[in-house]
């Protein structure tokens, strides 16, 4: 079978190089870099990375190393000790365990609520399971715009309780805390292109497809520059929106045309610093609760020397996007960091937003469309198509599986 895949992202590589071992793959990226918002960007002796923040959310043991290893990519992910933290209104970390310490004796008495809420909640937000208390919310928002980059009140909350269950266990599986690649991000996106390269398939860079070709409602393959490329199946990587302006609306359908207009981004930002000295101290999640805008951020270099300069420490801060002046979250963004590291030094990298057509997810977690088009043998991965309760590139992974699920079975 002749495989057409647009768009070099993750989800494109992982799907590539899954199909390269029994098909013919061509994968075709618009831009000179294959890897997407989840590869490595050097700057100043650092690793920086175009998207992602060097980091597995369930480390060695979850869908994305599940599937590395199924592929045959050579990726060593290394797991976080400890996994997280919080820092309180102190300024002092606790062991993301001990979350029990923040809150009012109150606040901690709907704890057995909660846990119950986590095994029936269907509807509503997260902001709705925490029942709106604002000691609750606080760290559900620090969980949700670290995460996700989604606030609580525009988290689905059947989507968090499924996230959580497999965490925590109760779910298909307990894949726990976060992990680090060796070598970053990119060290996941060179693997996959060495196995789909090993096995004859091909990485097309600077080649924009500017159509898919459907004859009779089947996808029959795709055009670049006016020119023909023809595959039995085609996979998008562009998210739904976007593989929808590639072909003729006359193949929409009124279902799939309605949910696309309702679909939405989730939209964040990254501050990239240069410490000179650690501030979060450890390798894991540093959960930031008490701030205008900062939800988390994390130092991989604890694990990873390599993507620093020697004696230097790589810190990456994120944060959900609460309003669209871009200039007013990055201006409270930095003033988060400065209260935060009073007397630490360290200075800015890079900031990067990231947001319509280059956003977090192309489709908000819990919102997302599945791999299925209104073209038959036209498919979407990606973060428009992450399995359920999959957080972030552990959802692309799981959609990337969910499609070879149902390519096994229409074969």
């Amino acid at each position: 079978m002749k495989v057409a895949i647009i768009g070099a992202g993750l989800g494109g590589l992982l799907a590539g190089a899954a199909l390269s071992k029994e098909h013919d793959v061509d994968v075709y990226e618009r831009l000179d870099i294959y890897g997407g918002r989840f590869t490595n960007l050097p700057y100043k002796g650092f690793q920086l990375t175009t998207g992602a923040l060097h980091m597995i959310p369930h480390g060695p043991t979850g869908p994305l190393a599940q599937l590395l290893a199924d592929v045959g990519a050579d990726v060593k992910i290394v797991k976080c000790s400890p996994d997280g933290s919080i820092m309180n209104k102190d300024g002092q970390q606790i062991s993301f365990y001990d979350f029990r310490e923040l809150l009012s004796p109150a606040a901690q008495a709907k704890i057995p609520l909660l846990m119950a809420g986590l095994l029936i909640q269907k509807k509503g937000t997260v902001a709705d399971m925490v029942w709106n208390d604002p000691e609750w919310l606080a760290l559900s928002d620090s969980c949700c715009g670290w995460a996700l980059s989604t606030l609580s009140r525009d988290t689905p909350a059947a989507e968090a309780s499924a996230i959580i269950k497999h965490v925590i266990g109760g779910g298909p599986g307990k894949y726990n805390t976060p992990g680090i690649p060796m070598g970053g991000c990119k060290a996941v996106v060179d693997s996959l292109v060495k196995v789909i390269e090993a096995r004859g398939g091909r990485i097309h860079l600077g080649s924009k497809v500017d159509k898919v070709i459907v004859e009779g409602g089947v996808a029959k393959g795709v055009s670049i520059n006016g020119e023909k490329h023809d595959a039995d199946i085609v996979i998008s990587n562009i998210g739904h929106k976007l593989t929808s302006d590639l072909y003729d609306w006359r193949y929409m359908k009124p279902q799939y045309a309605a949910a696309l207009q309702k679909v939405r981004p989730s939209a964040g930002i990254k501050i990239c610093l240069a410490a000179e000295e650690p501030l979060v101290g450890h390798p894991g999640v540093l959960f930031t609760p008490y701030t205008q805008r900062v939800n988390g951020m994390n130092e991989v270099t604890h694990v990873d020397p390599s993507l620093a300069p020697e004696g230097m420490h790589l810190t990456m801060t994120h944060q959900a996007m609460r309003s669209k002046d871009v200039q007013e979250e990055i201006k409270l963004g930095l003033q988060d960091i400065k209260r935060m590291f009073p007397n630490k030094k360290y200075s800015v990298l890079l900031v990067q937003c990231y947001r319509d057509d280059w956003p977090v997810n192309r489709i908000a977690s819990g919102l997302d469309m599945g791999n299925l088009t209104p073209v038959k043998g036209l498919y979407v991965v990606g973060d428009g198509a992450k399995g359920k309760g999959y957080i972030e590139v552990e959802g692309v992974a799981a959609g990337v599986m969910n499609l070879l699920d149902i390519l096994k079975k229409a074969s």
